[in-house]
């Protein structure tokens, strides 16, 4: 009889502490990664605690001083309708974080379903699947975002729904091909001579193997999410008036750029801090757990 305990992989294997203390070895001698790791945290702290760094309520219209240049008051200057650009950036990085992890949480959720099925299920419905993945795929994503969002009308839930939706198939297929990797591999073939059903075998065996190489993806498409998320409302097409947002400052900005640059610098300087964070600790993440890649690097 086969031992299937013998040859599979085990997911307590692949969290021991030994592995993780060679992560943590590894990721310690990445020097970007570090820095990465230290902008992220810096970003998500601000904002989860941006209600107690604000020095003025980020919305309250003040007649007074409009356009002003920093001082002690007001750190970063105020907007054309006076209000606090250092209260407006620090409450603006909750709408692109929470935009970018709901809608990443949200297409990574669907796609690792579809994924899985498609991987595992029989090959018309790959075929069907995969069909509508490349469907969805060969919309330009900015032009595909500009229509969804002149049908649904321009809101949070829209540019959520939309990103979701142009994300899902990356997912998807990274899913397929790890799940149709480890479909004909002898552990598999073994559980199934045992009598495991299909969705023990994907939830215990399958699932644990390619969720890793999604959460590296994932934290690479986070700085492309704040970048659209960014974009739309710059456009008008984001959260709606007088939420503070990174876009939204970057377009006030524009659109006074000659009378102060303060606002452009507001809007601009946490977008690349949350840019270059996500971006250095994916490339970490990947560089650590790719051998095939580190091995050329």
């Amino acid at each position: 009889m086969v031992n299937v305990e013998a040859i599979r992989p085990k997911l307590s294997d692949a969290i021991d502490t030994g592995a993780f203390r060679t992560f943590l070895r590894q990721f310690r001698k990445n020097r970007l990664g570090i820095l990465g790791a230290v902008l992220v945290v810096l970003i998500a702290a601000t904002a989860i605690f941006a209600p107690l760094l604000i020095t003025h309520d980020p919305i309250q219209i003040m007649v007074g001083p409009r356009l002003a240049a920093p001082s002690l008051d007001f750190l970063l200057g105020t907007d054309h309708l006076g209000r606090d650009t250092f209260s407006r950036a620090i409450m603006g990085g909750r709408i692109p974080l929470l935009v970018a992890f709901a809608s990443l949480g949200s297409s990574l959720a669907v796609g690792l379903v579809l994924g899985l099925i498609a991987g595992f299920g029989p090959r018309w419905l790959d075929n069907l699947l995969l069909l509508v993945f490349d469907t969805i795929r060969s919309f330009p994503s900015i032009i595909f975002a500009l229509a969804m969002i002149a049908l649904l009308g321009p809101s949070l839930a829209s540019v959520i729904l939309v990103i979701s939706i142009t994300s899902m198939p990356i997912y998807a297929r990274v899913v397929r091909t790890q799940t149709e990797a480890h479909r004909n591999s002898e552990y598999i073939a073994a559980e199934r001579s045992m009598g495991a059903g299909t969705t023990r075998i994907l939830a215990v065996h399958v699932l644990p193997n390619v969720i890793g190489p999604l959460l590296i993806l994932v934290s690479m498409d986070v700085p492309a999410v704040i970048a659209v998320e960014a974009g739309l409302s710059f456009l008008g097409l984001g959260v709606r008036p007088p939420t503070p947002d990174w876009g939204a400052i970057l377009n006030d900005g524009y659109n006074y750029i000659n009378a102060t640059p303060w606002l452009v610098i507001a809007g601009g300087i946490p977008i690349v801090i949350a840019t270059l964070g996500f971006t250095f600790l994916g490339e970490a993440l990947r560089d650590i757990f790719d051998p095939k890649l580190r091995k050329y690097l």
